[in-house]
């Protein structure tokens, strides 16, 4: 059997109907923005394979750090037990956050990191002796698969087999422009109605829900309604961190800091999973007691590997670097030139960048459905012309490794245009 027939026998693949589904591109090779299937041919991954990647592939800086902690400590315990990666990830990452945050506790992707979160939230009023049992997150919000992260998410195929199982969560509009008023005053009711533990968001960028941005002073406004509702609020910067935005982090934008932060993807840049859930010292002063029952008893069995926490530690030496920040503001420039072009084109509706983020709203007679023909015809004609993209209904968007090439963006320009006039 060929790799793809032996794949299709005994792979059961991520957000796939296997009965419709195309046969799976097999991929043997990458190196820095580029990757090549098993017949040699090279695609652009112009989306850093699902958000995780910003420094390329086979990045040998990362994989000499992988190697040398690999062959002195691969894995130890975390509870009871720390080592030098950690100690070292918690401090250095505590040093670039928001100056509100104090505790880092590690996990292993973004679900759970958003998992610990919303656990936290609502165990730390339960060990006030106060029944706040409701989360509020955004419409049309994604926040993972693990099961409070998938309450908390608001793409209804995602979630529909399960309704009638999840904590209670309660939706307010995203405040994209026009829709602000509307945002806050949902929140002040919702707040007011319901026994809210916590409001989660995606920081300025809802990305599965179709790269939506809204405005820092939104977020703030949010945040402060929260604060005087005594309310905690919990950033998910799975997607927006690590200088996806233009800052190191969506919340550089704020004046206003959330209590909790999630972190996952580029933390790691594409390597070995992790995820770190950071607290501030409020919310962890609620679990510190001489009662045992108010411990957060939540851990996972790789908890702060040490290989992940090198892993993290080299792709922030990278990330801090003079010539990745340059890097990003490179794409960002490039991302807004590219949307001038884009904006007097008849077949765009809408364009918006943040950062290294470039979203473009197809024109569409008709309400076009999150795996619908038109985003399969925009998939289809990507990779067949060497370009990886994967369109959220009809919002094609470029989310590239900061080592992209000025070449490779051209080339990852024009195949859009090009399907713009051809597909659409």
């Amino acid at each position: 059997m060929s790799l793809v027939q032996k794949d299709l026998e005994y792979i059961w693949h991520p957000y796939t109907q296997h009965k419709t589904a195309k046969p799976p591109i097999v991929i043997v090779k990458g190196k820095g923005a580029s990757l090549w299937d098993e017949n040699g041919k090279e695609y652009i991954d112009a989306i850093a394979s699902w958000w995780v990647n910003p420094f390329g592939h086979s990045n040998k800086y990362i994989a000499d750090q992988i190697y040398k902690q690999l062959t002195s400590l691969e894995h130890v315990l975390l509870g009871g037990f720390t080592h030098p990666p950690a100690v070292n990830l918690a401090e250095r990452l505590l040093s670039i956050l928001p100056k509100n945050q104090n505790k880092v506790f590690f996990s292993d992707n973004g679900s759970t990191s958003v998992e610990v979160a919303i656990k936290a939230a609502l165990q730390f009023f339960y060990n006030k002796n106060e029944k706040r049992t409701t989360i509020v997150a955004f419409e049309d919000a994604f926040h993972g698969d693990t099961f409070a992260a998938m309450a908390a998410s608001g793409i209804s195929f995602y979630t529909m087999a399960f309704q009638g199982m999840f904590i209670d969560v309660v939706r307010i509009p995203v405040p994209v422009p026009g829709k602000e008023q509307e945002s806050y005053e949902a929140l002040e009711n919702v707040l007011t109605e319901h026994q809210c533990a916590a409001f989660i968001f995606e920081v300025l960028i809802q990305g599965a829900g179709g790269m939506k941005m809204y405005e820092p002073e939104c977020l703030d406004k949010l945040i402060e309604i929260c604060q005087r509702h005594q309310v905690l609020t919990i950033a998910d910067e799975v997607m927006t961190g690590f200088g996806r935005t233009g800052k190191l982090f969506g919340c550089d934008y704020l004046k206003t800091q959330p209590d909790v932060l999630c972190l996952s993807k580029a933390l790691t840049a594409g390597t070995i999973p992790m995820a770190i859930t950071t607290f501030s010292k409020t919310v962890f002063d609620g679990f510190y007691s001489d009662d045992i029952n108010k411990a957060l008893f939540h851990g996972h069995t790789f908890t702060g590997n040490p290989t992940g926490c090198a892993a993290a530690l080299a792709s922030l030496d990278l990330l801090l670097s003079k010539d990745m920040q340059d890097n990003i503001s490179r794409i960002h420039q490039s991302h807004l030139e590219f949307k001038k072009r884009l904006e007097s084109h008849p077949r765009v509706h809408t364009v918006r960048v943040r950062g290294v983020i470039l979203a473009l709203e197809v024109s569409s007679q008709q309400k076009e459905s999150y795996y619908g023909n038109l985003r399969n015809n925009l998939y289809d004609f990507f990779l067949k012309h060497g370009v990886m993209l994967r369109p959220i209904g009809n919002i094609v968007y470029i989310l590239p490794p900061y080592i992209i090439t000025q070449e490779q963006l051209t080339v990852v320009y024009s195949t859009i245009e090009k399907a713009l006039n051809e597909v659409v």
